[in-house]
């Protein structure tokens, strides 16, 4: 059949289509429509909006006091460099990436002194984003994991995590998803007890999906105390930790600490992976440049893991850009260039530090009820506030302020402009609706 078009533009009747003869069939017809993303939907609505002093706080992105996404001058530079350089071939790639990326983006997680990177047991890949990270390692595992039994699951995300993950591992065949409590509403913070719980009673083999450092979306991480805790456990239980590390540096703007829990298990000998992205660090959103890190218990099955990893990503994007890897491997590479890029996420770090203090400081001026102590004691980009779904609607329409539902809120998207407005209509929002 064939779908006709009315003189308005719109879908008119559906009619059988012959070419020579033969009938053709509509493949697409009765295609329904996806459930809409919630993020693309805030976003939708957020743009849609003509009041003047709307502030749209769900991003995902790293803004500047102007609010602006930017990259830095000397990230600036060395892209202008490259693009003028006349040695640079415009050449495939191999499907690992660039391997002076791979390397450095490895060194920078694990520390250039790590027993697993001497012992020859690490495998890195250049993917697209970490998003890509996440999918190639789902891959992996739903593959290659426990080979002599069958696998297909469990795998653990926290209550609340990234809202795309689960499909990430859906999409990847594994569709045993569960949930370990993370959050506590009421504490607004991490409940630790409630999360051990959880996995204590997890089967064993399962993959625990960790964020290293700046959990998203509540930027409250474990202590290095619980991370000891929780390791024990994972060992015991024989778990498998897949660890999300998508912005190292700008929780406590120390790369090696940001990094702390992946070093504590690779230090173990334990079996890891590790999805990476440097969009924040280096501004380079658009280049989506991400890296999946695997520490293997032996060296031997390194060959083996490296021609499966090789499979899968040339069914997946066969070679990925090498652009924005680029611009990341001649910072890392070059001492000077390094330091002078972890000053500048230093700063980015000292803005998102005082956004809190001087938020918490306008709450309680204002008399907001209730402690806002836990603003400060979470890190990273994210925030969350702690409001209810009621409140965070009110602050959509009335306010023309954008949260997530869940009340977690991107901090960089506060600035000396909007400071004041975003504190008022948060106090509004919690004595107005209950």
């Amino acid at each position: 059949m064939r779908q006709t078009c009315n003189s308005d533009g719109g879908v008119g009747s559906t009619e059988n289509v012959q070419v020579r003869g033969i009938t053709l069939l509509p493949i697409f017809v009765d295609t329904p429509i996806a459930a809409p993303n919630p993020e693309t939907k805030l976003l939708a609505d957020f743009k849609k909006d003509t009041y003047l002093s709307k502030v749209y706080l769900a991003g995902r992105e790293y803004l500047n006091e102007e609010g602006q996404t930017s990259v830095s001058p000397l990230i600036g530079k060395i892209m202008q460099q490259i693009g003028t350089d006349p040695t640079l071939c415009p050449e495939y790639p191999s499907y690992f990436g660039l391997p002076e990326f791979t390397r450095r983006a490895t060194e920078l997680v694990l520390g250039r002194d790590c027993h697993a990177i001497v012992e020859n047991r690490v495998l890195g890949v250049q993917t697209v984003g970490s998003t890509g990270a996440v999918r190639l390692g789902a891959e992996l595992l739903k593959h290659w994991y426990n080979v002599s039994g069958v696998w297909c699951g469990p795998v653990y995300l926290s209550s609340p995590c990234d809202d795309s993950l689960a499909g990430i591992f859906e999409a990847a065949g594994i569709q045993d998803v569960r949930r370990y409590r993370y959050w506590d509403t009421e504490q607004r913070g991490v409940c630790v007890q409630k999360m051990m719980e959880d996995l204590e009673m997890a089967p064993e083999q399962s993959v625990i999906v960790l964020s290293a450092s700046a959990h998203c979306p509540t930027g409250s991480d474990l202590s290095q105390k619980h991370w000891r805790l929780l390791t024990q456990l994972m060992v015991r239980c024989m778990f498998f930790p897949f660890f999300l590390l998508p912005a190292q540096g700008l929780c406590h703007g120390d790369f090696e600490q940001d990094a702390w829990p992946v070093r504590l298990c690779a230090s173990l000998g334990m079996e890891l992976l590790c999805a990476q992205s440097f969009s924040h660090s280096f501004g380079l959103y658009g280049e989506r440049v991400g890296h999946l890190l695997c520490v293997l218990k032996q060296s031997s099955t390194l060959l083996a893991v490296q021609s499966q990893a090789e499979k899968q990503v040339r069914a997946l994007w066969s070679r990925p850009s090498v652009g924005g890897a680029r611009v990341v491997a001649t910072v890392l590479c070059n001492p000077a260039h390094h330091v002078e890029w972890q000053e500048g996420v230093k700063s980015m770090v000292e803005r998102g530090i005082l956004v809190r203090e001087r938020l918490r400081e306008k709450l309680r001026l204002l008399g907001c009820p209730g402690s806002w102590d836990h603003l400060i004691q979470q890190g990273g980009l994210y925030c969350c506030t702690g409001l209810n779904v009621q409140q965070v609607e009110f602050l959509e329409k009335r306010r023309h302020i954008y949260l997530h539902p869940n009340g977690c809120l991107n901090v960089s998207g506060i600035n000396s402009r909007n400071l004041d407005y975003v504190a008022e209509s948060i106090h509004l929002a919690l004595t107005s609706v209950f």
